[in-house]
């Protein structure tokens, strides 16, 4: 195990109160569309996925074919609810101030998105130019793919062995895992579910947090701990 250089924030159900938003917002199109879905599947199944990679996962499924319509329609609506009614994940600003290591955000949200949700909540000018989004490395290089991972890590100059990752989803996990980085599951959004902290473990959290304000002292246990190994 290796100490740890940089820190990786997701941002939607990690730093925002976000994903509760778009599953809200996806699984009515989605409904109305022929395939039944409730927000707590949505949830579960799709959280940290792209909009554009859920629907041929459902097309699929369900042998139903999709209007390409749905990706603007939701991005319009979704849009409009996440500049009025997007919140801050409690916790978020203390623990900010508290680090002392380098720290990001790496985001399949696209970098406009990111810009209003950052900004509502206030910590944009935290982040500065070190906000990422997958997005504008291109639409085959979203998460679970580890590319904005090693591109956020990349910026720092730092080896992806010693960065963490602060993830919500198995999707967001998985990607930070394939980059070869730890990480830390969060189940603080509204967006959790029962089996949330066990399919994070499972996909390869090493720990998991319910609560930001836990995180410092989880970050430090662990780089600690990482350091004691290598002593």
């Amino acid at each position: 195990m290796t100490g740890i250089d940089l820190i990786i924030f997701d941002c939607d159900g990690v730093l925002v109160d976000s994903e509760i938003i778009a599953s809200e917002v996806q699984a009515e199109l989605v409904s109305e569309a022929g395939f039944p879905i409730s927000v707590e599947e949505m949830n579960e199944r799709f959280a940290g996925l792209t909009w554009r990679d859920t629907l041929l996962t459902i097309e699929r499924e369900a042998s139903i074919p999709l209007s390409a319509s749905l990706i603007d329609r939701v991005d319009t609506i979704l849009d409009k609810r996440l500049a009025r009614d997007v919140k801050i994940i409690d916790g978020v600003k203390p623990v900010l101030l508290q680090l002392t290591l380098p720290h990001c955000i790496c985001s399949n949200s696209t970098s406009a998105r990111l810009a209003t949700m950052l900004g509502k909540v206030g910590i944009k000018d935290h982040f500065g130019k070190h906000i990422y989004s997958a997005r504008d490395l291109g639409p085959d290089r979203v998460k679970p793919k580890p590319d904005i991972f090693l591109h956020g890590a990349a910026q720092f100059g730092v080896d992806p062995a010693r960065v963490l990752v602060i993830e919500d989803s198995v999707h967001g996990v998985h990607g930070a895992r394939a980059a070869g980085m730890r990480v830390v599951g969060f189940t603080g959004g509204s967006h959790t579910y029962p089996s949330h902290a066990d399919k994070l473990t499972d996909a390869g959290a090493e720990t998991v947090v319910s609560r930001m304000a836990a995180l410092p002292g989880v970050i430090a246990a662990l780089a600690e701990w990482s350091e004691s190994l290598t002593a």
